[in-house]
C-alpha cells in the first residue's frame, strides 16, 4: 500500500503562569510541555493512531532527533515531507509517554518563525499544534457504525508543527494572555497585522547596511 502525507493534530494546553515562569527561568526563552499526540483515539480526521506503532516512532524520534538536538518543526504545514529549516519555529527538547497521551517539552525559538509564533501566543491568538508523517491507513468497521482509519505499521513520524487552523475538537494552545480576550479585533485581522509588523520590521533591518553604502 502506498504511503501518504499524514497530518493529524493533539491538545496541547499551557497556562500564563507557565510562560512567565519559563521566561523568568530561562532569559526570556519560551519552554512549554503539552499533550502532542494521542494513541488508540479516533481524531476528527476518522484515523487511529496504535500506541504499539506511536511508542516505536516515539522512541526512535526521542533517539536520533532529540538526542542529536534537531528535533524541529515549523509555523503551519508545508505539503512536504522534509522539514525547511527557512520555517523552523520549534524544538522538541523531551518527550515521554503519560498513558495514551504523548507528552512533550518544546522550545520556541529565536528564527524568524519563532518569534511570529511567540508574538501570536503572547497576543493570545490560539494555536494547534499537529503530527505531520508519511504512512498508509486501513479502514475499520466496527457494526453498522461509522468506521475509522487505522494507520499501519508503515507509518514513519517526520515532526510535530504549530497550525493556525486545526481541524480536531480541543487541538488548541491556551492563549498567553488572558487579558487580550477583552480586545474586540478580529483574530484574522490580528494574526495579520501582528506578521505583516514583524516582516516590516526585518526588511527594514536587512536594507540598513544598503542605505548606509548609499
Amino acid at each position: 500500500m502506498a504511503k501518504s502525507l499524514l497530518i493529524d493534530y493533539s491538545s496541547f494546553n499551557i497556562s500564563p503562569q507557565m510562560i512567565m515562569e519559563s521566561e523568568r527561568k530561562n532569559n526570556g526563552r519560551v519552554i512549554v510541555s503539552g499533550v502532542l499526540q494521542r494513541a488508540e483515539a479516533k481524531n476528527q480526521n476518522g484515523r487511529v493512531y496504535p500506541k504499539e506503532t506511536l511508542m516505536r516512532e516515539a522512541k526512535k524520534y526521542s533517539e536520533i532527533q532529540i538526542a542529536e538536538n534537531r528535533a524541529l518543526g515549523e509555523l503551519d504545514h508545508p505539503e512536504s515531507s522534509v522539514v525547511n529549516l527557512q520555517n523552523v519555529s520549534h524544538n522538541i527538547k523531551k518527550i515521554w509517554w503519560k498513558g495514551d497521551d504523548l507528552m512533550g517539552t518544546v522550545e520556541v525559538l529565536s528564527t524568524p518563525s519563532g518569534n511570529i509564533l511567540k508574538e501570536l501566543l503572547k497576543a493570545g491568538v490560539k494555536l494547534g499544534i499537529s503530527s505531520r508523517g508519511m504512512g498508509s491507513v486501513e479502514e475499520i468497521r466496527e457494526g453498522e457504525g461509522e468506521g475509522s482509519l487505522e494507520v499501519q505499521p508503515d507509518f514513519e513520524l517526520v515532526c510535530w508543527d504549530f497550525v493556525s487552523n486545526p481541524s480536531t475538537h480541543g487541538a488548541f494552545m491556551a492563549p498567553v494572555n488572558e487579558s487580550v480576550n477583552s480586545l474586540k479585533v478580529d483574530k484574522f485581522e490580528k494574526v495579520n497585522n501582528i506578521i505583516n509588523e514583524m516582516l516590516c520590521e526585518l526588511t527594514c533591518k536587512c536594507s540598513l547596511p544598503n542605505r548606509r553604502n548609499k
